[in-house]
């Protein structure tokens, strides 16, 4: 059994605006924008990075990264080259568990 702790690679935000809230963030923080589009943007700060999605295309959730994602459901890939499963913790939380792309 590994000591290796696991990584969580970013926290999403339901958001209202996606440009509104794209630019509170960047003027009041030091970060930067890793991806955007008219959908999500994913803002990169130094120790994990911060998703803004709309509500009505995915919960508010927080991913954790793993080599192995499918003890955990059927992997959904993504157009990035990663692919994930998304679970609820025994609260209802969502949790993405992520794969990164190789």
């Amino acid at each position: 059994m590994s000591n290796a702790l696991d990584h969580i690679h970013h926290i999403a935000l339901q958001v209202k605006d996606l440009e509104e809230t794209i630019l509170w963030y960047t003027k009041n923080f030091a970060c930067q924008i890793a991806y955007q589009d008219n959908s999500w943007a994913l803002l990169k700060f130094e120790n994990l990075s911060l998703a803004l999605v709309h509500p009505d295309q995915h919960p508010s959730h927080f991913a954790v990264t793993r080599e192995d994602i499918k003890p955990f459901g059927t992997p959904v890939p993504h157009r990035d080259g990663t692919s994930s499963v998304y679970v609820e913790d025994p609260s209802g939380n969502h949790i993405e568990i992520l794969k990164l792309a190789d």
